[in-house]
């Protein structure tokens, strides 16, 4: 009678490669060093973007700044709270201005030395980290020149793209575009759309979107908050009108209550709260049909007055999933983080509670910058 060991068993390598597929990226990571032809296989762009297409694996990515050490940490936990997971530390950076996630990578824009900005691209699911050099020679500050970057993905290249637009202080802008495949910037020669003032872009702001191969951002007021759009596989500019319900009744500058823009379930959503702290309301417009440009408003009530919450005050943030909405109300106390959670389901409030792992412990020196929502993903780095 054979023995097991005697038995040779084959299995097709088709097989295999669909069963490593649905696995977490822990365990193929571990898995890469069964052998060199395996460390090649699960390492290819086919079999990570099968990966992608079968394992929708949600994460909660977390930045977190001690202000003792001058160091930003970077850290990973479920969807539903739990201890964290350390990833990354990174030194010498007074801030994250802005953490933007698409396709499983997150990107950075931070602060170091007062105003000089530098930016980084994280996988979090692999812990790579990828730092992105500078479009030119000259030094990369956030106020002059102004500079805006806008993260996006172009899914006629399967790419991760960085739009950068830069005030030169002359009528033109200059523009480039990176390319997380090339790892190389290049000059691109993007008309405005008609009519448009470059002036009407901000330059002080950082929150960006991108749906369908196009990044937008908001643009100042004008007669209407419009969005400024940036089509990554035709390289051409566009406006989105926004609904007439996202100007505010009475609008001026110096108040700073300009509507701003993030990504709900994968669509845009613009963020109006100019009448909150009368109302006790926010109201989200979201582009629901993008191609007819449908627009659906969607109103938070919070439970008690609004301008009776601590610091820092609720606003909607980015999406977990299909219903729910984080809260920029992150309290961290008695070593323990608690960040609002608004579901627009059932339209209710929860609390999401984040501890220490066994492998980082988080201080009363930390401060939380940023809660966002990733996929988990092997796209390299």
């Amino acid at each position: 009678m054979e023995t097991l060991e005697e038995a040779k068993i084959s299995i097709p390598t088709e097989t295999m490669e669909d069963i490593f597929s649905r696995l977490p990226i822990k365990s193929i990571l571990r898995f890469r060093s069964l052998s060199k032809p395996w460390l090649l296989r699960l390492s290819s762009p086919s079999f990570t973007k099968l990966h992608s297409t079968r394992a929708n694996r949600t994460f909660l990515f977390i930045s977190a700044h001690d202000r003792s050490a001058r160091k930003q940490h970077l850290l990973s936990a479920g969807h539903d709270g739990g201890p964290v997971t350390h990833l990354i530390t990174l030194d010498d950076l007074s801030c994250i201005i802005e953490a933007q996630h698409l396709n499983g990578l997150v990107y950075l824009t931070c602060v170091k030395r007062q105003t000089q900005a530098c930016t980084f691209v994280v996988n979090p699911s692999t812990r790579k980290i990828f730092n992105v050099p500078d479009p030119s020679s000259d030094v990369k500050d956030l106020y002059y020149p102004r500079i805006r970057y806008l993260f996006g993905f172009d899914e006629s290249t399967n790419e991760h793209k960085i739009l950068m637009i830069r005030d030169l202080s002359q009528p033109s802008r200059e523009i480039m575009i990176f390319s997380m495949s090339s790892y190389s910037w290049r000059k691109i020669h993007a008309q405005p759309p008609v009519g448009f003032s470059w002036d009407r872009l901000r330059f002080n702001t950082y929150q960006n979107v991108c749906v369908n191969s196009v990044v937008h951002l908001m643009l100042t007021e004008s007669e209407s908050f419009d969005i400024l759009a940036f089509d990554l596989r035709t390289e051409k500019f566009s406006i989105i009108t926004t609904p007439q319900g996202v100007m505010p009744e009475i609008y001026h500058v110096a108040l700073q209550d300009d509507p701003y823009i993030i990504k709900v379930n994968g669509c845009i959503g613009v963020v109006c709260y100019d009448s909150v702290e009368e109302t006790n309301q926010m109201h989200i417009w979201i582009l629901q049909d993008y191609e007819n440009r449908v627009w659906v408003k969607e109103t938070i009530t919070f439970l008690e007055p609004w301008i009776k919450f601590k610091y820092p005050l609720p606003f909607p943030t980015d999406s977990v999933n299909m219903d729910e909405i984080i809260l920029s109300s992150i309290k961290f106390s008695e070593n323990m983080i608690r960040a609002g959670v608004y579901n627009k389901k059932n339209r209710c409030f929860k609390s999401l509670q984040f501890g220490s792992g066994h492998q980082f412990s988080l201080s009363g020196t930390m401060q939380i910058d940023h809660i966002r929502c990733y996929v988990e993903s092997m796209v390299p780095l």
